[in-house]
C-alpha cells in the first residue's frame, strides 16, 4: 500500500470515503443507515473515534474523522467489518425487495477475493486524506454537506437527514444521528 493512502497521524482530521461494492445503492433504506449511525456512535464511545462531519449517500459515505484512542485505520477496519456483517444480516432479516440480487452481488464479490468470507459489502480501502489546514477542512466539510445537493437528491443541505449538516447550521434545530465533534 502506498504512503498516499495511509493514515499518518490519527489525531489529525482525515477525510475518508467508504464505498459499497459496485456502488450498489444500499443506503436508501433507514434500516441500513441506522446500522451506520449505531456503529459510528459505538466507535465514538468505545474506541476514541471523533466524527467531525459525515454524509451517507445511496452507495457510499464520506466523513471527516480523527482518533484520540485507537489508531484510525484500525477503527475504520473494525467499523467496516462490523457494518458489513450487520448490513448483510439486515438484508436477510428485513423485507427487502432486492434481497436475492443484493446477496448474490455481495457473495460474488467475496468469491473473487478468496478471503474465505461469504459476503463482501465494502470496497477495499478508504483513501484517507489528511486535512492539515483550515482551508482543506472547510473545503471538505462543505463538499460533504453539499454532496446530496450536487447529486440532485435535495435542494438544500438541511433537507438531507443522513448528514452532520445540522451540527454546523446556525440555529441548530435538530441534532444529527451521529455524535459530532465540530471543527469550528
Amino acid at each position: 500500500m502506498s504512503e498516499k493512502y495511509k493514515v499518518i497521524d490519527s489525531h489529525q482530521p482525515t477525510f475518508i470515503t467508504l464505498t459499497a461494492i459496485d456502488w450498489v445503492d444500499v443506503f436508501i433504506r433507514p434500516e441500513y443507515t441506522k446500522i451506520l449511525d449505531e456503529s459510528f456512535n459505538y466507535c465514538i464511545a468505545e474506541k476514541g473515534l471523533q466524527v467531525h462531519a459525515y454524509v451517507y449517500m445511496t452507495s457510499h459515505l464520506h466523513a471527516i474523522v480523527s482518533s484520540n484512542g485507537e489508531e484510525l485505520q484500525n477503527i475504520i477496519r473494525d467499523f467496516k467489518k462490523f457494518t458489513s456483517k450487520r448490513i448483510v444480516e439486515a438484508i436477510q432479516e428485513y423485507p427487502e425487495s432486492r434481497r436475492e440480487w443484493l446477496l448474490k452481488k455481495f457473495s460474488y464479490a467475496a468469491q473473487r477475493t478468496k478471503r474465505g468470507v461469504n459476503f463482501k459489502f465494502w470496497k477495499d480501502g478508504f483513501h484517507p486524506v489528511i486535512l492539515d489546514t483550515f482551508i482543506k477542512v472547510e473545503q471538505r466539510v462543505n463538499y460533504i454537506h453539499y454532496n446530496p445537493v450536487s447529486a440532485r437528491f435535495v435542494y438544500h443541505e438541511r433537507d438531507w437527514i443522513n448528514s452532520s449538516y445540522a451540527a454546523y447550521e446556525d440555529g441548530n434545530r435538530e441534532k444529527p444521528f451521529v455524535k459530532i465533534k465540530t471543527l469550528w
